[in-house]
Parts: C-alpha cells; sequence; structure tokens
C-alpha cells in the first residue's frame, strides 16, 4: 500500500483555488469547483474529488473548455427551465441550476432545470443535497461517456449516468441516493489504475468482454451495469433526458473527461421538490425519522444497518475531525500539476 498523508480542509481548499485562479477561474467559481471536490474526498467519494484537478487542468489549458462562459437559460416556462452551459464547467453549471431549480419550486412546488453542453460536474449528491438546506427533495442526474455496453450487446456504448436523490429528515441524517448505472463509477477504477491497484472482477470487463482484475484493461473494455438489463435499461434512460432532450447529442456522443479533442458535450438534469406544497414539512421530516427507526429496529442479518448516505455522512464527520487522506502517487501528481502552472504545492 502507498503511503498516504491527511490534509485539512483548508490546505486542501486553499491548494485547489489557487490553482484553479492560475488557471484563469474567478476565485468565486474556483470556490465553488474545489467545494465539490473537496465534498467528495470528505464523503469517501475520492474518484471525484481533488484527483480530479490535473485532468480538469489539462482540459482548461488546451482550450477545449469555455472559462468566461455566460450560461444563458434558453428556454423558461412555469416550473422548467433551460441552461445553456456553453462548454464551462459542469461543477459551474449544476451550481447555478440546482440554484435556479430550488427558485422555482418555491414559486410552483416543484423546479426542473435542464443543462446542455456543459461538462463533468462531479459527484451528483453535492447538487442534490443543495436543496436539504431549503427542505427540499432533490434530484439530480447527468450522461456520461460510453462505458456500458447495452444489454445483449458487447460495445460501449451507455454512459455510468449518475443519479443521486436527496431527502431530508428531523433528527436523524438524510437519506442520499448517489450511484452510477455500473458497479462502481469508471473515477474509481481509473484511481486504482493510478495506484497500479487490482480491481475486484465484478467491476468491468476487458475488450473481448471477459472479467478483469486490471484497471487498464477495464477502461479498454466496459462497466459492468447494476442488475444487468435493470442498469442498462436506468442508464439509457438518463441518457435520454440529460442528452437527447437537451439536445446536447446523441447516446453515446459524450466524449471522456480525459479525451483532450474537444468538448465533452455532457447534459445534465436538476430537480427540486418543495415537501410543503405536498405535506407539512415537520410531519413529513418527523415520520421519515420514523421509517429509518423501523428499519433499524429490523432483525439485522449481521453488523449494523445503515440508511444510504449514513457511512457517507459518517465518514466524513471523521475526516473533518482527522484529515483527509491523499495517496502519495496523487500528491505527487498533484505537485506537478501546480508547479506546471506556477502554483503553490501542497
Amino acid at each position: 500500500m502507498a503511503e498516504e498523508r491527511k490534509y485539512s480542509i483548508e490546505q486542501l481548499n486553499k491548494f485547489s483555488v489557487g490553482l484553479l485562479v492560475k488557471m484563469g477561474l474567478t476565485e468565486e467559481n474556483a470556490e465553488i469547483v474545489t467545494d465539490s471536490l473537496i465534498f467528495a474526498d470528505l464523503r469517501n467519494v475520492s474518484s471525484h474529488g481533488i484527483v480530479r484537478l490535473p485532468t480538469y487542468t489539462e482540459r482548461i489549458g488546451t482550450g477545449i473548455m469555455n472559462l468566461q462562459p455566460e450560461m444563458k437559460y434558453i428556454r423558461q416556462r412555469g416550473a422548467t427551465a433551460l441552461l445553456d452551459a456553453e462548454n464551462g464547467l459542469g461543477q459551474l453549471a449544476g451550481h447555478k441550476a440546482m440554484k435556479k431549480a430550488i427558485e422555482l419550486a418555491k414559486d410552483f412546488g416543484i423546479g426542473m432545470v435542464a443543462v446542455r453542453n456543459s461538462n463533468h460536474f462531479g459527484t451528483a449528491s453535492w447538487f442534490s443535497m443543495m436543496a436539504l438546506e431549503d427542505g427540499m427533495i432533490g434530484i439530480t442526474m447527468a450522461n456520461a461517456s460510453p462505458a456500458i455496453a447495452p444489454f445483449g450487446t458487447a460495445t460501449p456504448l451507455l454512459g455510468t449516468n449518475p443519479l443521486s436523490i436527496a431527502v431530508p429528515a428531523h433528527d436523524k441524517v438524510p437519506i442520499v441516493l448517489d450511484m452510477a448505472m455500473s458497479t462502481v463509477a469508471r473515477g474509481k477504477i481509473r484511481l486504482s489504475a493510478l495506484k497500479n491497484e487490482q480491481i475486484p472482477l465484478d467491476w468491468g470487463l476487458d475488450e473481448g468482454g471477459n472479467p478483469t482484475s486490471d484497471p487498464n484493461e477495464a477502461l479498454k473494455g466496459s462497466l459492468v451495469p447494476i442488475g444487468g438489463v435493470k442498469g442498462s435499461a436506468l442508464s439509457l434512460i438518463v441518457d435520454l433526458i440529460c442528452g437527447v432532450m437537451t439536445d446536447t447529442g446523441l447516446t453515446g456522443t459524450v466524449k471522456n473527461i480525459t479525451d483532450m479533442s474537444g468538448p465533452s458535450d455532457t447534459g445534465h438534469a436538476f430537480i427540486a421538490i418543495n415537501i410543503a406544497d405536498f405535506i407539512d414539512y415537520g410531519l413529513f421530516a418527523a415520520n421519515v425519522d420514523a421509517v429509518v427507526d423501523i428499519i433499524k429496529n429490523l432483525k439485522p442479518k449481521g453488523g449494523a444497518i445503515y440508511m444510504a448516505g449514513e457511512i457517507e455522512h459518517n465518514i466524513t464527520e471523521q475526516k473533518k475531525k482527522d484529515g483527509i487522506p491523499l495517496d502519495a502517487a496523487v500528491v505527487e501528481l498533484l505537485n506537478k500539476t501546480a508547479e506546471q502552472y506556477g502554483a503553490a504545492k501542497l
């Protein structure tokens, strides 16, 4: 196991913001992107955390991403809106879109904002959990580059296409679903490749469609969908909403985050549901707590019973105290990137 070092939120924030500002982002936008990355590291989704910075800076440095997009709403009616990200950073587009969805939900009970012409946006639950602060349910989804072969085929076409749903509670931890349509997000396999670690056989298939423990072979092949045909179908549905409905591109046209040949053409969708328009919010939150208690009091099969998002919540609280561990290989890569652009190292 490679050596790890722990960093405080403040250390990582200073490093990331400093690097992104050097790349040309405003400090405000650099803070938004950085918050998303640190959120991922805190919740142990390290594949979408600070390790993404070298790829983001490479995309910025090659000029294939727009650092000064206007991000205008090109359609808006009632509780819906369509935002053109104009090839800007996905975190910035998603942050703006979810805030808009929440505003719409305050007026109409529900708000939905779709985003076209965007890029990789990080961790889906970062956006869905924004709605919790306003007593709402948040839903986030996005399409991604080809990684999963449609059921019955051997050719990667569908994306991992994340879906996140965040539901508030009263005293309990919020219920937060955050899942890819593959058994794991491709970022985890990419991180395993960086760390020269093997992967479980149910994570990926090689180019011949055979299970592989080699992350590099899995990246050349395809990922395993959750639940077989069900995961394949769910991925397609997300792509139809985020890619086809936004007129960003047909299924299979999103470029991988590491593909520097041009814009990634990613689409997103953000939904906020104002609970108070359906039921008294206090009653709803109390009832969510009651449901959690019912489940927690069931006879366990072995070990503790956790709700969706609870483990990530607990890890976050622990890392806030102890620091965020980064693998030595990741730190080396980050410092090389900082040196390349004249930013301070970790």
